[in-house]
């Protein structure tokens, strides 16, 4: 939760939203849905059938993810991926602020970083890599 100490940074600047997505408990089952219903191909499918990203016609990125594990903790709602330049510099902020991180992982395609909000929504930071 957020406190009230001084940060000298000021807010971390966002560059727009990378990603929307949900979270499911069958990636497969998802998959098959969005397939068949919306007619959406992957554009990346995740290892081990954890989830897909798909790329629509107006260049935003949707994407369902397999939750649980190790791998990402499971919520069933929807979550936002909000676009950083520098994440090591948002989490030194973050730190300053006295925001907990929850969840943090790197992936071939990305390194994230889950914090809750001050109602309890999880909110990620995320930076592509290049």
């Amino acid at each position: 939760m957020v406190n009230n100490k001084s940060v000298a940074a000021g807010p971390i600047p966002l560059r727009g939203i990378d990603l929307s997505g949900y979270m499911c408990r069958d990636a497969a089952r998802a998959i098959a849905f969005y397939r068949d219903v919306f007619g959406l191909e992957p554009s990346l499918t995740y290892p081990e059938g954890r989830g897909a990203e798909y790329e629509l016609p107006d260049g935003t990125t949707f994407g369902l993810w397999g939750g649980g594990g190790n791998v990402m903790p499971f919520q069933p709602s929807n979550g936002i991926l909000f676009a950083v330049d520098d994440l090591q510099a948002a989490l030194a902020n973050l730190a300053a602020r006295g925001i907990p991180v929850h969840y943090q992982t790197e992936t071939p395609l990305c390194t994230m970083a889950m914090i809750a909000d001050s109602e309890g929504n999880t909110v990620t930071l995320h930076q592509r890599k290049r």
